[in-house]
């Protein structure tokens, strides 16, 4: 789900009555960094960012074609329909009988969000309120910690990197904790670790919502960016899970329109329901040629598809080889955009986000401090794979270079 603002902002503090809920959000860590960057990039230094995860590539010609043709067309400018208009809706539901064997009814099982974070947000709103508890993923994409928070609930974080362990957890926090979790959102392909699982996984998950009786969020952005094989499994595919669930996805990343802002919620029909109730209230839909587009796109684009898959898998190959040759540690994703990797010895007495403002400055290569990610995250940096493999490369060399002709820090004795 899916980018981190870019605000230059470097703390969130407020002189006007702002509400409770706001108040409960803290400083955003990324906000020094974008700050560094953005007075870089002011002064006209080249800055290689591999901090957001914002797709570089445009879009199949095809696809903005279309949306050129359907803009010409003066009823496209009207106000379209909160969930998204029933053709759209009804290729959501092709696509996902055709890709995962999932058959979906696309008047109550789909619906279209503004992006895949917008109904994530309003869907944490619509299920949750004081007093009720959601488990998230750790490292945890800020998004699925603060969505709660803003719904005014409570998150239980739990390491997600042994997916196995994650399951046991679950089923721990849920025997111990009264009232037990009403939520749990699961992020495969993850961001931001790239931890993938098997459909077993998701059949153990069903298992232990129906057992606990608590409800499934699956945030599945990065479905269609998969390598060498792997097929990252829907939660909808595994028997059981519209009784229990839902799950989003996006046209962000394997169809290259971040931009557009359009995703669906899939699954449950009463979640749905619910999300569309809230949405009814907030927004009259996505733009509607945008729709027609997207449309498009599920109907002829699917090799374009393939391609993007492709090609971020050389990227990540660029970049991962790169950066063990230099002697960094991590471990190749399966699937994502993201490159999750260790900070080297001696510089993780550092931290992740002092580390990443040196590497900002001296190596103008903008990165995500894993501690952006909360505490689980330390000692980590993530690293967007959407540059070109060219930039990747030089990427690596910059960071060597000023790695190479840096002292590294002296850890201080204590007593």
């Amino acid at each position: 789900m899916r980018s981190e603002s870019e605000l230059p902002f470097e703390d969130d503090t407020f002189s006007i009555p702002v509400a409770e809920r706001v108040k409960r959000l803290p400083p955003y860590l990324f906000g020094k960094i974008n700050k560094l960057k953005y007075e870089k990039r002011s002064a006209g230094i080249d800055v290689i960012d591999l901090g957001m995860g914002n797709p570089t590539d445009p879009p199949d010609p095809i696809i903005s074609q279309k949306l050129t043709e359907a803009i010409s067309d003066p009823k496209n400018h009207r106000y379209s329909v909160s969930n998204g208009i029933h053709n759209l809706r009804k290729e959501v539901a092709k696509r996902y009988y055709k890709k995962y064997g999932v058959q979906l009814d696309p008047d109550s099982e789909v619906l279209a969000c503004l992006g895949s974070k917008e109904g994530f947000s309003h869907l944490c709103l619509a299920l949750m309120g004081p007093g009720d508890t959601a488990i998230v993923p750790a490292p945890s994409f800020p998004i699925h910690v603060y969505a709660v928070v803003l719904a005014a609930g409570n998150v239980i974080a739990i390491d997600v990197r042994d997916p196995n362990k994650f399951l046991e957890r679950i089923a721990y926090t849920c025997e111990h904790l009264y009232p037990a979790p009403k939520v749990v959102i699961v992020n495969f392909p993850h961001n931001p670790s790239g931890t993938c699982i098997e459909q077993d996984f998701y059949v153990d998950l069903v298992k232990l919502a129906k057992k606990y009786n608590f409800l499934v969020i699956s945030d599945f952005a990065y479905a269609d960016i998969c390598f060498e094989g792997y097929q990252a499994p829907s939660f909808l595919s595994t028997p059981g899970a519209k009784d229990v669930g839902v799950e989003f996805t996006t046209m962000s990343k394997g169809y290259s329109m971040a931009g557009w802002r359009i995703g669906f919620c899939t699954g449950n029909a009463e979640m749905v329901r619910a999300l569309a109730t809230i949405k009814g209230y907030y927004d009259y839909g996505i733009f509607q040629a945008v729709q027609i587009a997207a449309i498009v796109a599920m109907r002829h684009a699917e090799a374009a598809v393939e391609a993007v898959a492709a090609e971020y898998e050389k990227r990540r190959d660029a970049l991962c080889e790169g950066l063990e040759r230099i002697g960094w540690e991590m471990e190749k994703p399966r699937a994502g955009m993201f490159v999750w990797a260790k900070i080297p010895e001696p510089w993780s007495k550092m931290g992740s986000i002092d580390f990443a403002m040196k590497l900002l400055d001296e190596a103008g290569v903008a990165v995500s401090p894993g501690r952006g990610f909360g505490e689980e995250g330390e000692g980590h940096l993530r690293l967007a794979i959407v540059e070109n493999t060219q930039r990747l490369r030089q990427a690596v060399r910059n960071i060597g270079r000023c790695l190479s002709d840096s002292t590294p820090p002296v850890e201080t004795a204590t007593t």
